[in-house]
């Protein structure tokens, strides 16, 4: 598979994370919303379905870039270089 350069590779980059900007100023406005408890219930499902699937969207998309850095960080023998872990990563494995 061939690598692309790194123009591209940044081009591309740039429509995920303005996406993905996008949808976590959306998800707060949703929680915000939910919040301040002025909507019906009706609208408040729509608004909590909505937020659901933000987050999952939300989180693939972290997902992909910590599977890039892995990649970045990986030695030409597979092997990773330097850890890739977070103090939460510790506590949310369980």
């Amino acid at each position: 598979m061939a690598k692309k350069s790194d123009a591209s590779a940044e081009a591309e980059t740039k429509p995920r994370l303005a996406e993905f900007e996008d949808a976590v100023t959306e998800l707060e406005g949703l929680v915000e919303a939910l919040e301040t408890g002025d909507v019906s219930l009706e609208q408040a499902l729509g608004k909590f379905e909505r937020g659901v699937t933000l987050a999952r969207e939300c989180q693939q998309t972290l997902k992909r870039a910590e599977l890039r850095v892995d990649q970045l960080l990986a030695d030409q023998n597979g092997e990773q270089i330097a850890p890739f872990d977070t103090p939460e990563s510790d506590t949310t494995d369980s």
